[in-house]
């Protein structure tokens, strides 16, 4: 029984690392510590609680995880395939335009272009979440005129 927490654990730790933000990387811990909980829950004849615990398990160790200490990339729901997220691009440009710092305009959604997205959010009376979306890519273009 040692040696599955310690494996739940291990996973949780491993794995949740996945996302630029804390939120994504407390969904993407919950979900590997849910699935990884199930399977060594079954094995030991409960995997609704093995997937309770390694959900709980996962997602505060991957809220809780920093991105400079364990980094496997960005959720594959913020990816394209050149690894570079729809409209974060004209995003960060209109971002500059209207002074905010979100780093180059290169079209990578990483800490910088999402502390910008946040700032942005917040002095616009926005839902703060740091996301680049088309609302928002929206919202941006009404107030650069490019809308």
């Amino acid at each position: 029984m040692r040696f599955l927490r310690f494996a739940v654990l291990a996973s949780a730790l491993g794995l949740a690392a996945c996302g630029s933000t804390p939120e994504d990387r407390a969904v993407t811990g919950a979900a590997i510590g849910a699935t990884g909980g199930a399977i060594f829950g079954a094995m030991a004849g409960a995997p609704g609680l093995g997937a309770a615990i390694g959900a709980g398990v996962g997602g505060v160790t991957g809220a809780l995880t920093d991105k400079s200490t364990l980094n496997i990339g960005d959720p594959i729901w913020k990816q394209s395939t050149s690894g570079q997220v729809s409209g974060v691009k004209q995003i960060q440009s209109g971002l500059i335009q209207l002074g905010y710092d979100p780093g180059p305009a290169d079209g990578y959604h990483g800490a910088k272009t999402s502390a910008a997205i946040r700032e942005y959010q917040k002095n616009n009376g926005l839902l703060v979440d740091g996301r680049a979306s088309p609302e928002l890519l929206n919202h941006i273009n009404e107030n650069t005129g490019r809308g």
